[in-house]
């Protein structure tokens, strides 16, 4: 279970079986199943169409690189989400975007959803906080530059790979 507790009145839950569900987290006091809530972020692979390049970054101090993303804000869509983080880490405007895919990534309980987000004014980088450095590379050396075993370097590979 993600969470112990119902998150409408703080009753520990229970593991219980529901019909065609399997174990799912039950809370005895509301007498509700809990299904398990989890994050949803997304992460692009940014592309200056003009030169055909991929924006790789670093951020919180790490000095491998990896893919823009962040978390989608309740209410808005993913294709909002790619638009806002791209405007908001990088200063640059989305033109188009793909759906590529998703994974789901364990360690912060985050369903992370990949897209590719194509820019025609590179002249436009003007990165925020978050961003700590980055760089404009060539497909393969986006390959060769990519955090290993990252799900950035997942995302990527997948991309480059079609």
């Amino acid at each position: 279970m993600s969470s112990n507790f119902c998150r409408q009145c703080g009753a520990k839950l229970v593991p219980k079986e529901l019909e065609n569900e399997g174990i799912v987290p039950y809370c005895p006091q509301c007498g509700q199943y809990r299904f398990p809530q989890y994050n949803v972020a997304v992460s692009m692979i940014v592309i200056n169409e003009e030169k055909d390049e991929i924006l790789l970054i670093q951020q919180y101090g790490k000095k491998s690189y990896v893919l823009v993303a962040g978390y989608v804000s309740r209410g808005e869509s993913l294709e909002d989400a790619v638009a806002r983080e791209v405007k908001e880490e990088t200063g640059m405007t989305v033109s188009h975007m793909k759906f590529n895919c998703t994974q789901f990534f364990e360690k912060s309980d985050t369903l992370m959803c990949n897209f590719t987000a194509f820019v025609k004014d590179a002249s436009e980088m003007d990165p925020n906080y978050e961003v700590d450095s980055y760089a404009w590379f060539t497909r393969e050396e986006a390959r060769a530059n990519i955090r290993p075993g990252s799900l950035a370097e997942h995302f990527l590979v997948t991309y480059l790979n079609e």
